[in-house]
């Protein structure tokens, strides 16, 4: 089991991508529904319940792969405490098991031993979300910035996060503005720009 995680940090990287994609399309998803009224997402869509009105198609549903893989990081984490990519890997598997509490203990050991990783202290912001704390959620995502700041998925995610769950508008604004000041391509996860975006909430005076 023990050299199973020390060849994960690789697919590591792609895996918290998708996740992270998968939270931001059914947060723009939302957005869009009130402020453009042209997408939304389709219930079981196959992204993360960040909003609570959404079905989670993978909670408390792991492979059997995935569920074995479960045990064997636990078991691993509890013989070997500072193996890095086991504390990582099992997160992620909280993660998409919908268990965000764990998730955030797991990824928080990870940061304890590797403190300059955006990529985990982004998902770790998700799940401190999910966990309905999302004032930490933004924290982290700046904690993220900070280590990397061309991270573009942490930068969107504390726009939605202000926007939505603070109504911070200016703050959300300041945000995406310093992502397209970054990268003026930035897109959302539906494709669309993340300036239009801008353009839309200013235009339409969202509340």
């Amino acid at each position: 089991m023990g050299s199973q995680p020390e060849q994960s940090p690789a697919g590591a990287f792609k895996k918290e991508t998708v996740l992270l994609v998968g939270l931001c399309c059914l947060i723009i998803g939302f957005l869009s529904g009130i402020v453009f009224s042209i997408y939304k997402t389709p219930a079981g869509g196959g992204a993360a319940n960040v909003t609570g009105g959404q079905p989670v198609p993978q909670t408390g549903k792991l492979t059997a792969e995935q569920a074995q893989q479960l045990l064997q990081l636990e078991l691993e984490v509890q013989k070997n405490p500072d193996n890095v990519a086991a504390w990582t890997n099992l997160g992620h598997l909280y993660f998409d098991s919908d268990q965000a509490d764990k998730a955030i203990t797991a990824y928080n050991k990870s940061l304890a031993l590797a403190p300059n990783n955006a990529d985990v202290l982004t998902d770790l912001g998700v799940m401190y979300r999910r966990a309905g704390n999302p004032q930490q959620a933004v924290a982290t995502f700046e904690r993220a910035i900070q280590v990397n700041g061309k991270h573009e998925t942490a930068r969107f995610n504390k726009g939605v996060v202000l926007l939505y769950d603070l109504k911070d508008k200016p703050g959300a604004i300041t945000a995406w503005e310093e992502l397209v000041s970054l990268n003026p391509m930035a897109t959302a996860p539906n494709g669309q720009l993340v300036s239009e975006i801008l353009k839309e909430i200013q235009d339409k005076k969202m509340n």
